[in-house]
Formats: structure tokens, C-alpha cells, sequence
């Protein structure tokens, strides 16, 4: 596969090259040899793999994570996001964390029949499914294949509770469905925002939604009767921190009722994915915003540990707690009261094999 080692920026991508995989028994680096070489292109196409789905859901017993099941209707994501933390998912899959995990996609199918057979076993109990751990279910692809529609669908037929978070506009698309289900308990959005700066957002998150558009479309889910809240993350000390009440009261004004935060993650190839993108997008605030994210994890670029990883430690992580829960406060997000109301029905779940259990 191209290797791309030369680490420039590319128009609409994230990374700015493809880290070695890591299970690859082999690695190669690129020397300048003086000969002729020939210049990768600035502009990369998204290549699109199909894979026939043998499980749909994803289980995870993580006490930090507040769900034990999510559903991935596709393997990479072409929003690009640079500090993506499931970018080195993608080396299960033989591809590079790096621009493949952004441009060589998966696009998994059979996913509700394979929901259908999980539904029917008899050891099946209903609790929320996360939309998605591992991508976003409405990145652009979702347009051309409609997985996560299909999957809706069925969640309503089957009265089964959902969770969606995403940074996509085309989310709106299903304000039928999602209507449906939010009149059922059924379900509940976070649209994730991770700056105002539009400037920022166009190399941060190459294809995703601008912010604008994230605000409009946390308006129109809440004019249309759905639960919606807003995820800040993820929070970059030294490049978007000071940002953080404004963005929690623009979503506040846009109709959100509720939010949460997380800080960068850096697990793997992510941290010199990301350190190469500062170095290229932003290289007078790299070692500021690389020291601020070490003095949080411990003095790595990492700390895996649960209850640490999505939060951190320190004195600059303890400041964006409290101001994160001011905040809140004063913008009357997260209302305890509400907290009631704000969870999902799973006692009307019927699994697919009820109605035909009625002529056995």
C-alpha cells in the first residue's frame, strides 16, 4: 500500500501521513537518495472496502464508559478527525492509522440481520446501544449507504433504545425516525463540538460539519421533540480550552439540555499523528500544547488507566473540572431534575422473534 511518508498537509485530510502498522512484520522508511522520486498527491481519494458482517454489536465492561454495547456501521472515518482516539483500530484491519484510517474505509453490511439473531437469543437483556464507539455513524459514506438508517429503523420496530453522538449534520436526514422514537423514550443525541473557530475546524476535523452547522442541527433536533445534548471533546489544552464556555453557551442557546467532556486522547500512533499536525498546522503552539497535555497524563502523552484517561490529572485538568461544572451551572445544563427524564425506556424492547412466536 502507499506509504505516503512525506508529512505534509492534504487538502480535506486529517493526517499528514501513514504511520507503519504496527503488527506488520516488517517496516520501511523513505530515504532521499538524491534520485527522483515521485511526489505523493495533495488530494487523496476515499477508497471504500464492503465487509459481510458476522456480529453487530460491540461489548465492553470499561468503567468509565457509560454504555456496554455499541454498534460501528463502518470501520475508519472520513471526518478525518486528527485526534481521533479509534485511529489505531484501524491496524487490526492491515491499514495504517494514519491517512488510510481516513481515506480506505469499511463499510459493514448484514448488520441488521445480524442485530435480528443477537435480539432473538433468549439471554438477550435490553439496555441502550451506542451509535457508534469506533466511528461516526453519519460520516459522509452514510449518504451513499444508508446503514445507519436501516439500523434505526429496525431499533424502532423493535422498540430497543439508542444513543447517538456525532459531529454531522446528516443526522437530520432521519428526523422522522429519531422523532419517533424520542415520542417513545427510545432514544437520545450529543452532537460533539470541539470549537467555534471555524479556521481551526478545517484542519482539526477536515470533513466534518462546520460549527455552525453542528448548532443548527442541535436547534432542529430539539424543535423536533429529541432529547439532544452536547459532548466538548475533545478539549486540547492550549489550543481550544479557552474556548469551553463559550461553546457550552452556544449549545446552551442552540436548545441543548445537557453536556459532557472529555480531554485529548493521544493512545498509539494518535500521538505522533497528532504532534506532526501541530508541528505543520499550528508549529509556534506545539510545545506549549504538548507540554500542557503531558503535565495531564503523568508527564506521557498517554495514560490508559480508567477513571484517568478520559479526564486526566493535575492542576491544569482540575481547573477545566471546575470550570466545566461553573459552567453548567450558570447555563442550567445537566439539571439534576431532569436527570429522570432524560433516561431511556428499555422495558417495551420486543424482541423480532415475538410475533412470531404467536403461531408456534
Amino acid at each position: 500500500m502507499p506509504q505516503f511518508d512525506q508529512q505534509q498537509p492534504r487538502k480535506g485530510r486529517g493526517a499528514t501521513y501513514n504511520p507503519d502498522n504496527r503488527f506488520a512484520p516488517t517496516h520501511s522508511e523513505t530515504e532521499d537518495d538524491g534520485w527522483w522520486q515521485e511526489e505523493m498527491p495533495t488530494r487523496l481519494a476515499t477508497v471504500v472496502s464492503n465487509e459481510q458482517a458476522r456480529s453487530a454489536l460491540s461489548w465492553n465492561d470499561s468503567p468509565d464508559i457509560g454504555f456496554d454495547r455499541s454498534l460501528n456501521p463502518y470501520r475508519g472515518c472520513e471526518h478525518g478527525c486528527i485526534y481521533c482516539y479509534a485511529r489505531p483500530s484501524h491496524a487490526y484491519w492491515d491499514l495504517s492509522p494514519g491517512i488510510d484510517f481516513e481515506t480506505r474505509l469499511i463499510a459493514r453490511s448484514g448488520l441488521v440481520e445480524r442485530l435480528h439473531e443477537e435480539f432473538c437469543k433468549l439471554s438477550y437483556v435490553c439496555r441502550p446501544i451506542a451509535l457508534s464507539g469506533n466511528t461516526d455513524c453519519y460520516q459522509p459514506l452514510e449518504a451513499e449507504r444508508g446503514s445507519t438508517r436501516k439500523i434505526l429503523a429496525f431499533l424502532l420496530e423493535c422498540r430497543h433504545p439508542v444513543s447517538i453522538i456525532t459531529k454531522s449534520a446528516l443526522i437530520l436526514r432521519d428526523l422522522d425516525l429519531l422523532a419517533e422514537l424520542a415520542r417513545l423514550r427510545l432514544v437520545r443525541v450529543a452532537i460533539s463540538l470541539t470549537s467555534l473557530d471555524t479556521e481551526l475546524k478545517r484542519s482539526l476535523e477536515p470533513r466534518a460539519a462546520s460549527p455552525a452547522a453542528r448548532l443548527r442541527t442541535v436547534e432542529r433536533l430539539k424543535d423536533a421533540g429529541i432529547p439532544v445534548g452536547v459532548m466538548v471533546a475533545p478539549i486540547i489544552p492550549g489550543l481550544t480550552d479557552h474556548e469551553l464556555e463559550r461553546l457550552l453557551e452556544a449549545a446552551r442557546d442552540a436548545g441543548a439540555e445537557s453536556a459532557g467532556w472529555t480531554l485529548l486522547r493521544l493512545p498509539r500512533e494518535v500521538a505522533p499523528l497528532f504532534d506532526e499536525w501541530l508541528q505543520a498546522h499550528y508549529p509556534q503552539r506545539a510545545g506549549k500544547v504538548m507540554s500542557l497535555m503531558r503535565q495531564c497524563r503523568g508527564g506521557a502523552d498517554y495514560d490508559s488507566r480508567f477513571g484517568k484517561r478520559m479526564r486526566g490529572e493535575g492542576i491544569f485538568a482540575q481547573l477545566i473540572a471546575q470550570r466545566f461544572e461553573k459552567a453548567c451551572r450558570r447555563l442550567g445544563l445537566n439539571d439534576p431534575e431532569k436527570r429522570d427524564s432524560r433516561q431511556l425506556d428499555t422495558t417495551a424492547f420486543r424482541p423480532p422473534r415475538a410475533q412470531g412466536d404467536l403461531f408456534e
